[in-house]
């Protein structure tokens, strides 16, 4: 076990323990848990982010990296499969040393961990479900654990409407059930740059037009409905490009679409990248294709840097972009409605200024990190003060 916590000051603040299982750099969930705690001590809350982590996995210098960027305090617990007995000593040994008050979970195993912790640590109970997204063969395995333990939580917080009616029907009370949708702080991503600059940074040609997307590389992302979407707007306009950030066990079959839709040249699979701010500030127009999400933190981060959207309407999107105010929605699986959408917005430059600035302005007044964080410290200043 590894940490990052300076000694305990003498302080009167409660301690939150966030708690997520992670392999390699994370994802979505992480941005926000590490950039938590900065906002939640002016608060008067304490908060830890606690690590379940392989030993010795390399891309988990990505999470460390962060923490330290924001001075989340940081706590590494060594997780070496489902019969490791020592993530849970590990574990009460923190809650323990460190006094925690709240404990918060971010997955199927830190909720049932976190059960089987409050039996020897005398603490209140909280998850955020962020969604079962990708599936796996262990998929309906996670689910089924979640089942059983999101009822015995006292407070479940939900990112998107359509989680929150899903916790609903596995037997979360209503009043225990919080629909909080993510954020970000809008003072960190705000546009540097123009997208001219941006694309020289890229060496991407200053007349190209660009297409991005941003997440990992599974099917749940529809990434195959986007490279199908843009196949015909590439053959019409040689100058479109598309660039898809992040890794996954679909690279394979996407380099094998574009092989064969014969767009090799056109479309890039640039791999991971720890910050994706240049890529973003390059993009003509950001494309998301999923098939399934919550409230994915990368929509937030394009509209945020200004970049103009194009998404499928599904789960959590529609409460963030209403159709042509603050961008494009289209039905997921409709690869010719997709296209269509893209095209209408890369050939009509005041639809995409408008969409900049609507966009913009949606996050700022309604997805904002402080205002989350705020509805967060009254969910625990309400556990703390009727027990």
């Amino acid at each position: 076990m590894t940490s990052t916590l300076e000694p305990i000051a003498a302080t009167s603040m409660p301690t939150v323990l966030d708690a997520r299982v992670v392999t390699g750099s994370g994802g979505g969930p992480d941005k926000t848990i590490l950039n938590s705690p900065r906002f939640l001590e002016p608060l008067g809350y304490r908060m830890l982010c606690g690590y379940l982590t392989p030993p010795n996995d390399p891309g988990y210098a990505d999470i460390e990296a962060k923490a330290k960027k924001y001075c989340a305090p940081l706590v590494s617990i060594p997780d070496r499969g489902p019969a490791d007995w020592r993530v849970i000593r590990d574990l009460l040994r923190v809650c323990r040393s460190e006094n925690v008050r709240i404990w918060h979970g971010h997955d199927y195993k830190t909720n049932a961990l976190g059960l089987l912790l409050k039996r020897f640590h005398s603490m209140h109970l909280v998850t955020t479900v962020h969604g079962w997204v990708q599936q796996t063969a262990r998929t309906p395995l996670y689910y089924r654990v979640d089942k059983w333990c999101l009822p015995r939580y006292e407070k479940v917080i939900c990112v998107s409407n359509d989680l929150h009616k899903e916790c609903l029907r596995l037997g979360v009370r209503d009043e225990n059930c919080l629909l909080v949708e993510n954020a970000i702080d809008c003072d960190d991503y705000r546009r540097r740059q123009s997208t001219t600059a941006a694309k020289a940074k890229l060496d991407l040609p200053e007349d190209s037009t660009l297409i991005g997307a941003v997440g990992r590389l599974s099917e749940e992302k529809g990434y195959d409905l986007l490279l199908a979407a843009v196949k015909p707007l590439i053959d019409a306009d040689p100058t479109v490009h598309v660039m898809i950030v992040g890794e996954g066990s679909e690279r394979p079959r996407l380099e094998a679409i574009i092989r064969e839709l014969d767009i090799a040249a056109n479309v890039s699979l640039p791999g991971w990248r720890s910050d994706v701010r240049d890529v973003f500030e390059a993009m003509d127009l950001f494309a998301l294709s999923s098939r399934r999400e919550g409230l994915p933190n990368v929509l937030l981060e394009a509209m945020a840097l200004e970049v103009p959207v194009v998404a499928t309407a599904v789960n959590g999107i529609p409460r963030l972009i209403a159709h042509d105010v603050e961008g494009l929605l289209v039905e997921p699986e409709s690869t010719a409605s997709f296209s269509a959408a893209i095209a209408k917005l890369l050939h009509d430059p005041a639809l995409r200024a408008r969409f900049r600035s609507t966009a913009r302005r949606r996050i700022e007044e309604s997805f904002s990190f402080p205002a989350r964080m705020r509805k967060l410290a009254d969910l625990y200043d309400h556990l703390l003060d009727h027990h």
